[in-house]
């Protein structure tokens, strides 16, 4: 019984001395830092928050394509509201050749404020023509030679002579755009309807011929198609046509474009139909334009 007490009792020490070293020890899992760039980037936000601040600050200064050529002769400022084609229509260029000129990627896309060139780059200045540069030989004899003795040259030396450059010619200016014989055109009238609305600069830039929807819409003149399609907002389906470095006309509301762009046209062909589109009823909106500039078509056009 004695003996049985004494290991009871040897029990519970060793049972108290485990709970103490347990309390004073504690067996705790190692803790592993797994993304520490994580750790690094959020303990400098302020870094991250100004670097993306001063991005659109520096774009703040950036001048728009173009703008050192602004007020200059020949050269446009895109303003709001401005197409290709509408820029073209009223600088009497064609939006291609603007495109071209002004070496634009993607002719749908310009920007208020950009300069765009209007009128054709004129040839490069002529940089004086200079005169060839020519040779004289000087015939050289011996140091010791006798006065009036012959003797033969030891040798000849080239000495350049250089010409005298011209002053170079001044750059030319613009080419004009108008030329010789640009006004001897043979006019047409585009439609056979009665004109329900003349001209006038300030709200009708051109004559407004009545018809009914498929009549059919003529060329005007001999000319080249630089435009078809319904990009222009106000005229609906319309087609383009340039006779020479002075003349376009615009046939705009038609319901079909019987023609494509760089087609060659003739006086009198068929090249659409009458219609309505972007309009409220069945009209032809046709247009002479003078190096850009919109005119009254009465004035050319023959009489009926």
């Amino acid at each position: 019984m004695f003996l049985m007490e004494s290991k009871w009792a040897a029990l519970c020490v060793l049972a108290a001395s485990l709970l103490a070293g347990c309390a004073l020890t504690p067996n705790r899992a190692p803790v592993e830092d797994r993304n520490p760039a994580m750790k690094s980037a959020a303990s400098t936000p302020a870094v991250a928050a100004s670097g993306a601040a001063s991005a659109p600050a520096a774009d703040a200064g950036k001048l728009p394509p173009g703008a050192e050529n602004a007020g200059k002769p020949g050269y446009y400022t895109v303003k709001t509201s401005d197409t290709l084609i509408k820029i073209g229509l009223e600088n009497g260029q064609n939006p291609k050749d603007l495109a071209k000129w002004n070496n634009l990627e993607n002719p749908n896309i310009i920007e208020v404020g950009q300069v765009l060139r209007v009128v054709p780059p004129g040839p490069e200045s002529n940089a004086g023509t200079t005169r060839p540069v020519t040779t004289a030989r000087i015939e050289t004899r011996p140091l010791d030679a006798k006065p009036g003795a012959a003797s033969a040259p030891v040798g000849t030396a080239p000495v350049a002579t250089v010409g005298v450059s011209p002053p170079a010619a001044a750059p030319p200016p613009p080419a004009a755009a108008q030329r010789d014989g640009d006004d001897d055109v043979q006019w047409a009238w585009p439609a056979s309807g009665n004109v329900i609305a003349p001209f006038d600069e300030g709200k009708v830039k051109g004559l407004v011929l009545g018809g009914k929807a498929g009549d059919p819409v003529l060329a005007a003149a001999d000319g080249r198609v630089v435009y078809a399609g319904s990009g222009l907002r106000g005229y609906g389906n319309l087609i383009i046509l340039k006779h020479n470095n002075t003349y376009l006309t615009a046939y705009a509301h038609n319901q079909a474009l019987l023609v494509k762009e760089d087609q060659s046209v003739r006086r009198g062909q068929k090249i659409a139909e009458m219609g309505s589109t972007d309009a409220d009823s069945v009209k032809l909106h046709f247009e002479i334009r003078k190096l850009g500039k919109p005119i009254d078509p009465a004035k050319l056009l023959p009489p009926r």
